[in-house]
């Protein structure tokens, strides 16, 4: 084995130590990554991975796991990205299915099954208002955005189509596109040049899995592209991606029951890896039909869609971000992508707790979860696990 082999093997090692370690969110999965990438192995340097972790933030799809992909990409081309992709996601996204096996199981064969995840449901809408409060603390910087956020959130409530999101996405960026004059000039002589090749692989792909879906109606395809479509839109992380999912999953095709969602997503919360697993967990119960295999099925197509279209567009743009950055309507288009995504989370957060019952003890759970996640340091699978133990505790004793 060659030296470069060696250093691809023990790079990949490294990740699937991440990909099953990796809890407490994006902060801690930074501090993770800087701590084993940077210092102890080199791979690359600090700057680079702020640099790189900025681009990815700035791109639709799953930000962690640009992250990771585009490091393997420095480190050693498209192979080891592909190869750092698959063993990033694969444990969160078995993890995730076999959820979504067991949750199915036990409302089939146990009346009151979901009894444990009373308390982790309303849980959830605590996690998703704290995820809210700090991407919009981060992302809200002017009169504008906060005016184009209530603006999202005020259609994404009245109309929880999947199709308005996209729409509202572009005219957010293009509202704020038109003031780049704000943005400060950067000085530099050399021309864009761009290579289209991943370019058309996203687009292709995009368009061919339409059609296909269109033409044969049959589920696998048309789930493909159901996820596929929300991960080329998905802007400001996992977090956000929950609108996108339950508006199309729940409201729209009615897949899944909001109980069900909610369990799976707080759930999510509790496992290490990337945050779009959730993914895994609405693709595997939106084929349950199938049986076992169609669980399966699911999982991994989903995984596929939602995680596929960010790798394409990071390979596409790391090669010349450089260059990018300095335009300044790219630039000035983010505050708009941004902040309507910032309304997105705000309506989700209402329209997952419209469902539950609006009683003093989920009133409790949800502000109480918000709590510790703010103002403590007990860890998300802590509470999770916390949560779990109360409502099996709640269920045996009101039985």
């Amino acid at each position: 084995m060659s030296v470069r082999q060696v250093r691809y093997y023990v790079f990949l090692k490294d990740v699937f130590a991440l990909s099953v370690t990796a809890f407490g969110g994006p902060q801690a999965f930074l501090a993770m990554l800087l701590e084993r990438m940077v210092k102890t192995r080199s791979y690359i340097t600090e700057e680079e991975l702020w640099e790189l972790n900025a681009l990815c933030n700035i791109l639709p799809g799953p930000s962690s796991t640009q992250l990771v992909s585009a490091i393997g990409f420095r480190v050693g081309g498209p192979n080891l990205a592909y190869l750092a992709l698959l063993v990033w996601i694969l444990p969160a996204t078995l993890l995730m299915t076999a959820t979504a096996v067991l949750i199915s199981f036990l409302q089939e064969n146990t009346p009151g099954a979901l009894g444990f995840a009373r308390f982790i449901q309303p849980m959830a809408i605590g996690f998703i208002i704290f995820a809210a409060q700090k991407t919009i603390s981060k992302m809200i910087k002017s009169t504008d955005a906060m005016i184009l956020m209530l603006i999202s959130a005020f259609v994404s409530f009245f109309y929880s189509s999947p199709y308005i999101f996209p729409i509202m996405l572009v005219l957010g960026g293009l509202s704020t596109s038109i003031k780049y004059k704000n943005q400060p000039k950067v000085a530099d002589d050399k021309p864009l040049t761009i290579k289209w090749a991943n370019f058309y692989l996203w687009g292709g792909v995009l368009i061919l899995a339409a059609v296909a879906g269109a033409i044969t109606k049959f589920q696998p395809i048309l789930l493909f592209e159901n996820f596929y479509r929300n991960g080329s839109l998905i802007f400001g992380g996992g977090q956000v991606l929950v609108p996108y999912l339950y508006t199309e999953f729940v409201d729209f095709k009615h897949f899944l029951s909001s109980e069900e969602f909610l369990t799976g997503y707080a759930i999510s919360q509790g496992i290490p890896g990337p945050t779009f697993s959730i993914s895994s967990y609405v693709g595997a119960l939106s084929m349950r039909e199938f049986g076992l295999m169609g669980f399966l099925m699911g999982g991994l197509i989903a995984a596929a869609g939602i995680f596929l279209p960010g790798i394409f567009l990071i390979f596409f743009v790391i090669r010349f971000w450089d260059q990018l950055k300095l335009y300044r309507p790219v630039r000035a288009a983010l505050e708009g992508i941004n902040a309507v995504s910032c309304g997105m989370l705000i309506a989700a957060a209402y329209l997952l707790f419209e469902p539950l019952e609006a009683n003093i003890l989920h009133i409790i759970f949800i502000l109480g979860t918000y709590s510790l996640l703010q103002f403590s340091k007990v860890s998300s699978p802590v509470i999770i696990l916390a949560g779990i133990v109360l409502g099996i505790l709640a269920n045996h004793f009101m039985i």
